[in-house]
């Protein structure tokens, strides 16, 4: 994929009012996210889709980036969006479902769409990792959790234990800003995923005011990387549904 923001071909819709910002997730790649872009924009629907920064290069290169980069990049590419089209969606995978509710906190988002969204670390050492990783640079990689032979997220091969630091920081900033968000939300949930728990869904259900519309859909073939897994023609089904079905108003 380019390295510019926009998936091609974004910008060939330029009579819609309605586009798409997706974001990858941690220490993955917009691989994950091309089919899903390609559905979108294939039912009319522009996409964009940023490379988080120390993403899409070497692992080496997410030990000094702070998760602030990773909010004011999806920031960007969401006020780009904004400048062109008046509605826009938010989808996000793994830790970019985490930025995809950071966001919808801080602008006017039309709509979440949220694959196995991570809140929580299940690791009792993930607090410690600040101090870790001076010790160790790096742990085994967390990528291709897909139950469809073959698929390749295009993840990095280590996982950067000072960058596992900031996603833990950026995980506990999302939590206690949860109550903000008041986009409805369409929240997609692998039944098999090895990692994301569900103390991440339940932290996303605790922290949204209980009024929130939250459509739950049922992954039942998939496993985290779902958007390039057996379910991902229901993913991409039941999203344009939803970007379809959202009142004029509300977007």
């Amino acid at each position: 994929m380019r390295n510019d923001s926009t998936t091609s071909p974004a910008r060939a819709a330029q009579s819609a009012d309605t586009a798409v910002l997706l974001i990858h997730g941690f220490t993955g790649s917009r691989v994950s996210l091309a089919p899903w872009a390609e559905a979108l924009n294939s039912a009319g629907y522009p996409t964009a889709a940023p490379a988080l920064p120390g993403h899409e290069t070497r692992w080496q290169d997410l030990l000094r980036v702070p998760y602030r980069q990773w909010i004011q990049a999806t920031e960007q590419a969401f006020d780009e969006l904004a400048a062109t089209y008046d509605h826009v969606f938010v989808a996000g995978l793994s830790m970019g479902g985490a930025l995809a509710l950071h966001l919808a906190t801080r602008r006017h988002v039309a709509g979440l769409l949220l694959v196995n969204p991570g809140l929580v670390i299940d690791s009792p050492v993930a607090p410690y990792a600040r101090f870790i990783h001076r010790m160790v640079r790096s742990v085994a990689p967390i990528s291709n959790d897909i139950a469809l032979a073959g698929a390749d997220e295009a993840a990095y091969p280590r996982t950067p234990v000072a960058a596992v630091a900031q996603l833990h920081q950026l995980f506990a900033q999302t939590r206690a800003r949860l109550a903000l968000v008041d986009a409805p939300i369409l929240l997609f949930r692998s039944t098999k995923d090895n990692v994301v728990s569900e103390a991440s869904v339940q932290a996303l259900l605790a922290g949204l005011d209980p009024e929130l519309p939250v459509q739950r859909v049922a992954l039942e073939r998939s496993q985290h990387v779902a958007t390039l897994d057996y379910d991902a023609e229901l993913i991409f089904q039941r999203s344009i549904e939803f970007l379809r079905d959202q009142p004029a108003d509300q977007k």
